[in-house]
């Protein structure tokens, strides 16, 4: 298989992809860990030398070669991965599904977790589970342990207001350049 690709890391990516699918043996299909490190370590220069370019068509020989012997053993493992995840996907989908429903009865709308719930059939959703916000703490100390009177905070409002590039002439003027501008329309 020959990749052309304009961008080098869409044919590594592809190259990996499809070396993978068949040299997929793993850890426990071997008698010792500097087994499978010398597997690793071959599959590795393989694809380093598919994605070089360097003797494709003798990689590509030793490629079709292992898919023949081992055929059985790759629809094993890739049989054992789409399993596996399989059994993740269904542990990741969290707890049964919730009903909306106030009054009690069977009748409602089914939901997953984190989902949205119409308020009435057809309605606009609305978000289920929502915990509480925090509430911002204002009046009582800050983070440094100070308390904070009236002057402090209005010192401190003045200064983010022209940090943000907020004046009281820039505003008047804004007020006045509108109004006459409404009259002239």
């Amino acid at each position: 298989m020959v990749v052309s690709s304009i961008n080098p890391h869409n044919k590594e990516i592809m190259v990996r992809r499809r070396i993978a699918s068949i040299f997929n043996k793993r850890e426990d299909d071997f008698s010792s860990l500097k087994e499978y490190n010398d597997y690793l370590e071959e599959v590795e220069d393989m694809i380093f030398n598919l994605v070089a370019g360097d003797d494709v068509a003798a990689f590509e020989e030793k490629i079709a070669e292992y898919q023949k012997e081992n055929a059985d053993l790759i629809l094993i493992n890739q049989a054992r991965k789409a399993e596996e995840l399989a059994l993740a996907m269904a542990a990741s989908k969290g707890p049964p599904a919730q009903t909306d429903n106030t009054d009690g009865s069977t009748q409602g709308i089914s939901v997953e977790a984190g989902q949205y719930a119409p308020t009435v059939v057809g309605g606009q959703p609305r978000p289920i589970g929502i915990a509480l916000q925090p509430m911002p703490l204002r009046g009582g100390p800050d983070m440094h342990g100070y308390l904070e009177d009236e002057e402090t905070t209005r010192i401190q409002t003045e200064r983010a207001s022209r940090a943000a590039g907020w004046s009281i002439e820039f505003s008047k003027k804004r007020a006045f350049e509108e109004a006459f501008a409404s009259l002239c329309v």
